[in-house]
């Protein structure tokens, strides 16, 4: 499986920036309404600096500015999950994704020690991980982090900001694992530009 980093976070960007509106609608019912505007935000300092610099395939720009200059809860679970693919494409660029996806999926938990079923991003990532470990292809990785994200409507947060509003946010998919699943239809499309996980 190959696809070149830095057209993946381009039009990871995109698709952020089109799903703004419905990714803040969601964070507002279960959180404080700052996700879309922290991804967005954080993704476009990246382009930038990627333009500027032209350096680096991309994802380690990206896990240093989600880490260092995004706020709210997911700026730092979005770098942490950016610089493990960062790591894993500096050593293997074909392998990379699924190592990256399993090793950021590994230390987002460490962190902030969400499991499969807490209604967090955790329940779009790790599936997506397991299909790539399985070398089942991005497309499969993309689908199953969809129907990850989408599950979530159906669960009761136990983990993050989420969990303090009770029932308010059931019935919506979780809007860190819409961001995740975004991430691998990003991939996903990289490599068919027919793909859609029609996510929005």
């Amino acid at each position: 499986m190959t696809a070149t980093a830095a057209p993946v976070l381009r039009r990871y960007a995109e698709s952020v920036a089109a799903a703004h509106d419905e990714l803040t609608r969601l964070d507002q019912a279960s959180g404080d309404g700052d996700f879309g505007d922290n991804l967005r935000s954080g993704l476009t300092r990246v382009l930038a600096e990627l333009d500027e610099s032209g350096a680096g395939h991309g994802f380690d720009v990206a896990g240093r500015v989600f880490l260092d200059e995004v706020g709210g809860t997911s700026g730092p679970l979005f770098g942490l999950l950016f610089t493990e693919i960062a790591r894993a494409l500096d050593e293997d660029p074909d392998g990379g994704w699924a190592r990256g996806a399993a090793a950021g999926l590994a230390a987002i938990q460490r962190v902030g020690e969400a499991e499969v079923g807490d209604r967090t991003l955790v329940d779009a990532l790790a599936p997506a991980a397991a299909e790539l470990e399985r070398g089942t292809g991005f497309a499969a990785a993309a689908r199953a982090a969809a129907e990850g994200a989408r599950a979530t409507a159906d669960l009761r947060a136990r983990r993050g900001r989420a969990s303090y509003v009770g029932e308010r946010a059931r019935g919506l998919p979780d809007p860190g694992a819409m961001g995740v699943a975004l991430l691998f239809e990003a991939l996903a499309v990289t490599e068919d530009r027919g793909f859609s996980a029609g996510l929005f």
